[in-house]
């Protein structure tokens, strides 16, 4: 039996109905519920502090290439960075104390983990902590206020463009190490495989330090495909996305998450 014209535009339109409709279902990262912290603030009042990089790996994150944090970021105490687990996560703060220097009706803030809050004092384990930049401080809390009382709560992380590779400029032909950045969603990276398009499967990378991740295949001259999933265990596969002329220090864009 022959499907007519109109037929085969009405059963595509069917198809493409089912198919978002499937998509608009698909759970997504939601909002945790609120906990207490405290909150600290390091810098200037132009975000100095973060220029010189972290312990994730970003850099400068308010003006290296595109990174574009911003100074809405913070440095996380141990307790909550994991050994670079949490890099990349976005959290929503609220100050709500006026007699502890909080803003009286300041709206919340959200901000990234860049960063780890070392040593002892309020970032000492198990305590969770955040260490703010002046600006972000700012917006919440005057500055003499000090130490700030705090309720957070994990949220999703919203990104513009596509997850973001930078193949480090320390990687040789048999040593591999990206940077991986630009999450959306969760934000952080729990695990990472990669492959490259000549037939051997996904392999394994390892947590090389904050968000490098790093794979001792020989993959040079080869396209490379990056599978992703963060905290929660949703996965994204960049398939092909750093093409096979790819070169050390380059940053390519994959796929992200929605």
């Amino acid at each position: 039996m022959k499907l007519s014209s109109l037929g085969i535009i009405w059963a595509l339109f069917i198809l493409i109905v089912f198919v978002n409709d499937i998509y608009a279902k698909r759970p997504k990262f939601v909002a945790g519920p609120w906990k207490p912290a405290r909150a600290t603030f390091y810098g200037g009042t132009d975000g100095s502090g973060t220029f010189e990089g972290g312990a994730c790996g970003y850099g400068d994150v308010v003006t290296s290439e595109g990174r574009g944090y911003g100074t809405q970021t913070a440095a996380i105490s141990t307790a909550m960075f994991k050994n670079g687990a949490g890099c990349g996560s976005c959290y929503e703060l609220k100050c709500e104390d006026a007699t502890k220097g909080c803003k009286p009706g300041a709206p919340s803030i959200t901000i990234t983990a860049t960063n780890v809050c070392p040593g002892g004092g309020w970032c000492a384990p198990p305590q969770e902590h955040f260490d703010l930049t002046q600006p972000a401080f700012l917006r919440i809390a005057d500055l003499n206020a000090g130490v700030i009382p705090l309720q957070y709560r994990r949220v999703p992380c919203i990104r513009i463009g596509g997850m973001r590779f930078t193949i480090s400029s320390n990687s040789n032909p048999y040593f591999l190490m990206v940077l991986i950045w630009n999450v959306a969603g969760a934000g952080d990276v729990e695990r990472v495989l990669i492959k490259g398009n000549r037939g051997k499967p996904f392999t394994e990378m390892k947590r090389n330090w904050g968000q490098y991740w790093e794979s001792n295949n020989s993959l040079l001259g080869q396209s490379l495909t990056f599978r992703v999933t963060t905290s929660d265990g949703k996965k994204s596969t960049s398939w092909h996305r750093v093409p096979a002329n790819w070169q050390f220090g380059q940053t390519y864009e994959g796929k992200n998450f929605n």
